[in-house]
C-alpha cells in the first residue's frame, strides 16, 4: 500500500485489512469522509492485486446526471436512445479482467442499483439496445462518504445491494483523528508539490507545525494537499511562521482549555462518556449530538462504531 502515508494505528488497521483483501476478488465498500483518501486507497487494492496488469476503472457515481450514469456503465448501442449515435461499451466492459471502483455509490439510482446488483451476481452486463448479455470479469470496489446502512432504512439504498457490497467494509478515520500523520504527511506532500512545481520547498517553523495538527482538517488530507500547494507557490524557500498561515488557522487558542489531570486518564472512556451525554441531551438525534461535540455526522457515527454505541 505504497501510495497512503500514515502511521497511525487506526489508519494502519485499515491498511492491513486491504492488503489481506486484495489477494482477494471479494466486493469492497470503503466509507469515510471526503478527502479521506477512498479513491486513493482503491488504487492500492488494485495495485496489489492479481488483476494489477489490467485495467483500473473509476467512476464517480456523484459527478454524473441521472439519465446518463446508467448507460456510462453498462454501455449502449446505437438507436438505442435520443443521441445515441455510435456504440459504447460503457465503463463496465471496459473495466473486464481488471478493477471497476464506483465512487459515491449511493448516488445510483434504484434502476441503476437493480442493474449493478444483476451484475454482481451474475457477471453479466445489460447494455442498453442489445437483445442479449455480456459477460464480464470485473472486481468491483465501492465507497460513499455517506452511511449506507442508513441509506437502506429511508429506502434510498437497496438492502440487497448493500449488503452484496458489505462483504469486507473498510473505514478509513478522518484526518484529525490521525493527528501524528499530520507531520508526515505535511512533509511528504510539501516534497512532492514542490517538485512538482520547480519550487524549492518551504519549511515550517515547530510553532506553525504546532497549529497545524491542533487544525481539524474538516476537509481531511485534501484540504492539507490544497493547503502545502499554496505554502509552496506563495512560500517557496521561505521558514512559514504562524503569521504566514490562513487566518482560519491563526485564530486557533495557543494552549489546551483544560488541562490532564495528573493520574492521568482513559481516552476511550472519556470519549464514550462525552458521547453518551450527548446523545441524552439530543434525546438520540445523532445530528444535534454531533453538534454538541464539535464534530460532523460521519464523525460521530464511526464513534458511535468505535464505542459500539447503538442509538
Amino acid at each position: 500500500m505504497t501510495a497512503m502515508t500514515g502511521q497511525s494505528a487506526e489508519f494502519l488497521a485499515v491498511l492491513r485489512a486491504a492488503k489481506i483483501v486484495a489477494a482477494t476478488d471479494v466486493s469492497v465498500l470503503i466509507q469515510g469522509e471526503s478527502g479521506t483518501g477512498k479513491e486513493l486507497l482503491a488504487q492500492a487494492i488494485h495495485a496489489d492485486s492479481p488483476r494489477k496488469t489490467k485495467p483500473f476503472i473509476a467512476v464517480n457515481c456523484g459527478a454524473l446526471p441521472e439519465p446518463l450514469l446508467e448507460s456510462e456503465l453498462f454501455g449502449h448501442r446505437k438507436g438505442a436512445f435520443t443521441g445515441a449515435v455510435h456504440d459504447y461499451p460503457g465503463k463496465i466492459c471496459a473495466a473486464d479482467g481488471g478493477t471497476l471502483f464506483l465512487d459515491e455509490i449511493a448516488e445510483l439510482s434504484l434502476a441503476a442499483q437493480v442493474k449493478l446488483l444483476r451484475f454482481l451476481e451474475t457477471g453479466e452486463c445489460q447494455t442498453l439496445g442489445q437483445a442479449h448479455n455480456t459477460c464480464v470479469n470485473v472486481r468491483l470496489l465501492a465507497a460513499s462518504h455517506q452511511n449506507l446502512a442508513q441509506l437502506c432504512q429511508t429506502g434510498q439504498f437497496r438492502r440487497d445491494l448493500y449488503y452484496r457490497l458489505h462483504v469486507v467494509p473498510l473505514l478509513l478515520p478522518p484526518l484529525r483523528e490521525r493527528t501524528g500523520d499530520i507531520d508526515l504527511l505535511l512533509k511528504q506532500l510539501t516534497a512532492q508539490l514542490s517538485l512538482r512545481h520547480r519550487l524549492p520547498p518551504p519549511q515550517y517553523s515547530t510553532q506553525a507545525q504546532a497549529i497545524l495538527r491542533r487544525y481539524p482538517w474538516q476537509g481531511n488530507v485534501r484540504e492539507l494537499r490544497n493547503f502545502c500547494e499554496r505554502m509552496v507557490i506563495l512560500a517557496a524557500g521561505k521558514t512559514i511562521e504562524i503569521e504566514d498561515l490562513p487566518p482560519e488557522m491563526r485564530g486557533l487558542p495557543q494552549t489546551a482549555a483544560w488541562q490532564l489531570p495528573d493520574a492521568g486518564l482513559r481516552l476511550d472512556e472519556l470519549e464514550s462518556n462525552l458521547i453518551r451525554q450527548a446523545l441524552v441531551k439530543s434525546d438520540g438525534n445523532r445530528s444535534k449530538a454531533a453538534r454538541l461535540l464539535g464534530l460532523s455526522r460521519d464523525t460521530l457515527l464511526y464513534r458511535l462504531k468505535k464505542h459500539l454505541i447503538c442509538v
